[in-house]
């Protein structure tokens, strides 16, 4: 039986950490979905300690070794050791990641994981980084929503919700990249689906995690200004506005509040109302000003189309006038395949399939850009 020693955070010399995070920060939350860290490890045996709450919104991790899927699992809230691999060979150097499946949830305040440590009766080994560093920024989509589960099943639930059969993974693996996730499901560039114009991820994306909520997370940092410093993003893709075409057919959002309304209309012809379409390709061409501030050398891909097109001319027109704006030709729209009865997944969402068609042509894209 091996002996295993526990190692907090700051004992070990070699990890890495995907996502968005806080240099050095310990213990180690992980707020999105795709954040979570990797080691190289010798020894039989390795096991993670962590540290989960949450009050209706459940976590789910994937364990991957040497590149392969062993587990995806629910955690129940406390403090737990989980045990990712034992038995096998001490000498081997093991590639371990443990990652985050699901989105960081507005819906519950008390939703967070946290890493202390490790546990191992082997060695630590450095973790090189991926040839490229890729941005994404999206809704459900990018949150893998619909990527498990059966074909019709209606259900919102975590369970359903998934880095491992996301398109980002598969993008970034095709690429040997490193990838970093900003996504929130029923949200969008203006509003969300149901109109709500606070549920737009631009007013979110400065923060480090403002997709988050409560106080819990905002110990952890969570609501801070993003240091955009910490790693140079050779590309950054956007998959947004699907949820903004759906406001147009959702009725009006009223705040109870404050009595304020808000509501993209339709002319009675079913056409976008054009003062509302005007509205909606100010938040694209205001977004991509962000963008470019914060990430001056990234490509900027916007892409669209998974869930229809019914926004695309919009999207592009918005484009256009960025790039006269701002003289900035390092963007470029890029149109994904739709969704079909054969790729379509639960909750009317992206199945695996999608995902895979959609990597496909983005993985195709960014490999002819990126070695230019």
């Amino acid at each position: 039986m091996s002996t295993l020693k526990k190692f907090d955070l700051s004992e070990i010399p070699y990890y890495k950490v995907h996502g968005r995070t806080i240099p050095k920060i310990r213990p180690l939350p992980l707020f999105y979905n795709g954040s979570a860290v990797e080691l190289n490890v010798s020894g039989c045996e390795l096991w993670v300690d962590l540290e989960v709450s949450w009050h209706t919104l459940e976590i789910w991790v994937t364990i991957e070794v040497n590149g392969a899927p062993v587990s995806r699992l629910m955690l129940m809230p406390g403090n737990h050791s989980l045990c990712l691999f034992r038995g096998m060979s001490p000498e081997p150097v093991k590639n371990v990641r443990v990652t985050r499946e699901t989105q960081a949830m507005t819906e519950d305040e008390d939703c967070c994981l946290i890493v202390h440590g490790f546990q191992t009766d082997g060695l630590f080994y450095p973790v090189p980084q991926g040839k490229y560093t890729l941005e994404f920024v999206g809704d459900s989509i990018t949150s893998g929503e619909g990527t498990y589960g059966a074909i019709g099943d209606p259900d919102w639930i975590p369970m359903y919700m998934s880095y491992s059969r996301d398109y980002a993974k598969m993008t970034a693996e095709a690429l040997g990249a490193d990838a970093c996730i900003i996504s929130k499901g029923g949200w969008g560039v203006l509003s969300g689906w149901d109109n709500n114009p606070n549920c737009n991820i631009p007013s979110r994306y400065e923060q480090l995690c403002g997709l988050c909520c409560g106080s819990k997370n905002e110990s952890l940092g969570a609501f801070k200004p993003y240091d955009f410093s910490t790693r140079e993003t050779d590309a950054v893709i956007v998959n947004l506005g699907t949820n903004d075409a759906s406001a147009f057919l959702q009725p009006a959002w009223h705040d109870p509040a404050t009595g304020r309304t808000f509501k993209q209309r339709l002319n009675p012809d079913g056409t976008c109302h054009k003062e509302d379409l005007n509205r909606f390709e100010d938040a694209v061409v205001s977004f991509l000003h962000m963008l470019r501030r914060h990430n001056p050398k990234a490509h900027i891909v916007w892409c669209y189309g998974m869930l229809g097109y019914e926004l695309s001319f919009a999207i592009n027109d918005a484009m256009t006038r960025y790039i006269r704006e701002s003289g900035d030709h390092n963007v470029i729209y890029l149109q994904l395949p739709n969704t079909t009865e054969e790729t379509v997944g639960s909750n009317g969402h992206p199945g695996k399939l999608s995902h895979e068609r959609a990597a496909r042509v983005l993985t195709e894209y960014l490999r002819s850009y990126l070695s230019l």
